[in-house]
């Protein structure tokens, strides 16, 4: 099993901005969220990762209640629209952050840091400066540091919707290929509809 939620209802004073979603996505699925912005989208990507508490409502993933769970020990990955990399960091240091998080030592985390940016095609780029990369690498980058741990469940709040439309078309291909290979749970929240159809199973 990949991610319930069962429920889910996340509230801003009296803005309901998530009223209690209920959805299955299996393992090895990818279920797009398709709408415009402002509907809750990103807000429930944020509760399944754990970085907004949810105010009713249960996530569980690979059966697991992670409700209440922390967000680095939940088995979720987050990719933001802004690849949020950090600028002092170098790639391999941005990769690394969730293994730290997890407590991974150095030569395993090196191990999987190299691992991660040779699966989205960025063998060798670890220490480069995070200035110096293009909008496709820096969200490569991001989409590496989201894979480290290794998640059950991969999130991506709109992961391409930054670039431009050629580098998109190319770039969804190669998402899709990916997921397919790592089999992983993905939730991929998009207002593209082109984008929803190539790269998810279920809308």
């Amino acid at each position: 099993m990949g991610l319930r939620l069962e429920g889910v209802t996340r509230r801003f004073g009296d803005l309901v901005a998530v009223d209690g979603i209920g959805v299955e996505v299996g393992g090895g699925e990818t279920l797009a969220l398709l709408g415009p912005s402002g509907c809750g989208k990103s807000t429930l990507l944020r509760v399944i990762a754990g970085l907004e508490p949810a105010d009713g409502g249960r996530v569980l993933v690979g059966g697991r209640d992670v409700t209440t769970t922390p967000p680095h020990r939940r088995g979720v990955g987050l990719m933001f629209q802004d690849h949020a990399l950090f600028a002092h960091r170098d790639v391999g240091d941005n990769v690394a952050f969730g293994l730290r998080m997890q407590g991974v030592g150095g030569p395993e985390r090196r191990r999987r840091v190299a691992e991660s940016l040779e699966l989205v095609g960025l063998a060798g780029f670890a220490h480069r400066r995070v200035d110096t990369l293009s909008g496709g690498q820096a969200q490569r980058v991001a989409l590496a540091r989201a894979l480290a741990p290794r998640p059950r469940v991969l999130l991506l709040d709109e992961p391409l919707g930054s670039l431009d439309r050629p580098l998109r078309d190319r770039l969804v291909g190669e998402l899709g290929d990916l997921f397919a290979r790592l089999a992983l749970t993905v939730v991929f929240v998009t207002h593209d509809h082109d984008e929803a159809f190539a790269v998810a199973d279920r809308l």
